[in-house]
């Protein structure tokens, strides 16, 4: 199994989650980033830099991830690319993006882009604190048993 991180924008208390569930559960970790960052120094951590450009680390999360891995990442555009093609995303802050919500969680970033743009609303999400720390772990950890379940890895010697 194998999570992807969208690197630029995940907390770094997320990240540190997901590397502490990978070590755990044996997984890899691949961090995706349109700049370069630093990399913890394990071997199932791997860190691409893609080449900047609008939607680049989006494009390559779309193009590699496949369905059995699961994405972190907060945008809602490219956690809807995901889903349709039968990636589980979840966001840093413990909500999972799925074929059900993905309309309204849609609906409900355009409304609050145009009220931004008008003038009307500012800001973006609250700090990052243990609430939110805890609602990722949950459903970090719900997914990643669900995944397991549904797409067992075939064992030590097999070629998937």
């Amino acid at each position: 199994m194998r999570v992807w991180i969208d690197a630029d924008a995940c907390p770094k208390a997320a990240k540190d989650l997901v590397i502490k569930f990978a070590l755990k559960r044996k997984y890899e970790v691949v961090l995706v980033a349109g700049q370069s960052q630093i990399k913890p120094s394990l071997t199932l951590v791997k860190l691409i830099v893609v080449p900047s450009g609008p939607d680049a680390a989006d494009d390559y999360l779309v193009e590699h991830a496949v369905p059995g891995e699961l994405v972190i990442c907060s945008d809602v555009p490219l956690a809807d690319r995901l889903v349709k093609k039968g990636v589980a995303a979840l966001d840093p802050r413990g909500k999972e993006f799925d074929a059900q919500n993905m309309g309204q969680r849609l609906a409900m970033r355009n409304l609050f882009t145009d009220l931004r743009e008008q003038g009307q609303a500012s800001g973006g999400q609250g700090a990052y604190g243990e609430r939110e720390k805890q609602a990722f772990a949950n459903c970090l950890d719900r997914i990643l048993t669900r995944l397991a379940r549904e797409y067992p890895s075939p064992p030590a010697g097999e070629n998937p």
